[in-house]
């Protein structure tokens, strides 16, 4: 629900101009993104005829399609001119013939709202339908605000960080074969492109929206090439950017500072992995990740969802709880 109100001002609302998450960064004409954060103006749904839009709906597994449900009551009720097209995705077999479909509505309609949408282990050649998404519509940004919310109670009180992931390099590359019997190499892939790409990225984002402190997260005292090379990348830009203090922490010291003392976090920069991990965690800090949003940005196409995008709530579909 989160997500359909994000979307629903997105759509309908005007802002401040912002600038492409890039080395070459352009000036773009005024949008609005509710929350005050920096949404590309190119990253809204296209208008169609009669100034609606249309907007790609994938339902996903367990609660999505219930969900998906509502938010076109809600969408309905407050007459925002948006029309749905719905494509549903088959996690049940191996082919990526579903995902096609998706793909070619997104970039059809240039926004996606997306339920979350299960991974399954049980066969090695299945593909995650979530990275194959990211990776195919060059979503190469995941954007996570975990705030605490009035009346729900947690341990801290008054968190307010945002999480901003790599999202289409790392562990999550899909580069893993089995060398001989029994022995499988997973390769790690960090890019000077992609790393620059991202922490300019974090870098504006903070310029625009007031925040003060970006931490990158990362562990180069012993991956000393690939993460020692996304924590270069991070310190060249960061001095772009002289009025935006900048340090770095340990992937495994972050995840400890996270859950004893979140209030000392601003934004957090992170390569594919720990990002994965470490919004699961900031999620956790402030309810769960059904009342936290993410969103998935690349330079031509957009994709909301919710902040854990592989918790389905199977258990409880169909329950009205």
């Amino acid at each position: 629900m989160a997500n359909s109100v994000r979307l629903l001002r997105t759509l309908t609302q005007q802002t401040p101009r912002i600038l492409l998450p890039s080395a070459t960064a352009a000036t773009l004409p005024p949008r609005k993104h509710f929350s005050g954060e920096a949404l590309p103006a190119h990253l809204t749904a296209k208008a169609k005829y009669g100034g609606r839009f249309m907007v790609t709906v994938l339902p996903g597994d367990g609660i999505g399609p219930e969900l998906m449900k509502h938010v076109r009551e809600v969408f309905r009720y407050a007459g925002v001119p948006v029309d749905f097209e719905e494509v549903h995705l088959d996690t049940d077999h191996d082919d990526l013939d579903n995902v096609d479909e998706a793909i070619i509505a997104i970039k059809r309609n240039g926004v996606a709202l997306k339920g979350n949408i299960e991974t399954r282990h049980n066969s090695p050649t299945a593909k995650s339908r979530n990275v194959e998404l990211r990776l195919r519509l060059g979503l190469f940004v995941n954007v996570i605000h975990c705030k605490s919310f009035p009346g729900v109670h947690t341990r801290h009180q008054g968190i307010d960080i945002v999480l901003i992931r790599q999202n289409t390099e790392g562990e999550y590359s899909c580069a893993e074969h089995e060398s001989v019997p029994g022995v499988v190499e997973s390769l790690k892939l960090i890019t000077r492109k992609k790393s620059e790409e991202i922490a300019r990225y974090a870098f504006e984002f903070a310029r625009q929206n007031g925040r003060k402190k970006i931490t990158a997260v990362h562990k180069a005292n012993i991956m000393k090439l690939s993460d020692g090379l996304f924590l270069k990348c991070c310190k060249e830009i960061s001095a772009d950017y002289p009025e935006i203090e900048f340090d770095n922490m340990i992937i495994d010291n972050c995840s400890m500072q996270l859950v004893s003392y979140p209030a000392q976090f601003d934004v957090l920069l992170l390569p594919n992995l720990y990002g994965n991990i470490l919004t699961n965690i900031a999620c956790g800090l402030v309810g769960g990740p059904g009342i936290t949003s993410g969103r998935n940005y690349g330079h031509e196409y957009a994709v909301f969802e919710d902040g854990h995008n592989e918790t389905t709530g199977k258990s409880i579909a169909g329950k009205n709880y």
